[in-house]
């Protein structure tokens, strides 16, 4: 019975981490179309996405003990948010802005780590979240350079009223005059290593919640 509700327990884990991940990053490549806004947007969506990632992939990966689920995770996120996105251009979104899912590298270089490391939790905690932090904003590019012009894309699609949430606003000034991508790694960085610790701390609570 209590290897059935543990298993339970880490399914379910997995499923709202996931599904959690891929609400959060599901707009993530359509900073693009904030064209004031970009590279502040561009900067927080990576972290948001780096912490994401990070947290259900540790969590996944040392539940199981298996380099290679770390992988498997960043899979199910990219095949949820295909899914929801592909709901989106049902909808009538343009298929253009459904961008392309980056987050398999990072996830990859989480389980080499843990290889390498011999499943040593603290060096993955360090070793992983400084990786992944530092990797995913320079893959998140990949987004930038794939998807369509903005206002090519909106002259394409015309429609004759526009949803809410494609009303424009007006246009702000402010941006991280310093480089997004090496602003999201340093700060992704830093903060990886926190979710890391997070996603390993989530196995120790699952264990001792099934154990009472």
């Amino acid at each position: 019975l209590m290897v059935w509700l543990r298993r339970c327990t880490h399914y379910l884990f997995i499923v709202v981490v996931a599904v959690n991940s891929t609400l959060l990053t599901i707009n993530a490549g359509d900073y693009i179309f904030y064209t004031d806004w970009a590279w502040t947007s561009y900067t927080v969506f990576s972290i948001s996405q780096t912490l994401m990632l990070i947290v259900g992939a540790t969590y996944y990966l040392t539940f199981t003990g298996v380099p290679g689920t770390a992988t498997y995770y960043a899979l199910i996120m990219t095949v949820y948010t295909w899914v929801a996105k592909g709901a989106w251009f049902a909808l009538g979104y343009p298929y253009d802005f459904i961008v392309t899912p980056v987050w398999l590298p990072s996830a990859m270089l989480l389980d080499l780590v843990y290889r390498a490391t011999k499943k040593n939790k603290h060096s993955l905690i360090l070793f992983g979240g400084v990786l992944v932090g530092m990797s995913l904003p320079l893959f998140n590019m990949v987004n930038l350079i794939t998807v369509a012009d903005p206002l090519e894309t909106a002259f394409k699609y015309p429609r004759p009223t526009l949803p809410p949430y494609m009303t424009p606003i007006e246009p702000q000034v402010g941006k991280f005059y310093n480089s997004p991508v090496a602003l999201g790694a340093g700060a992704g960085a830093v903060l990886a290593c926190t979710f890391a610790a997070l996603g390993c701390k989530l196995n120790t609570w699952t264990y001792r919640w099934m154990a009472a």
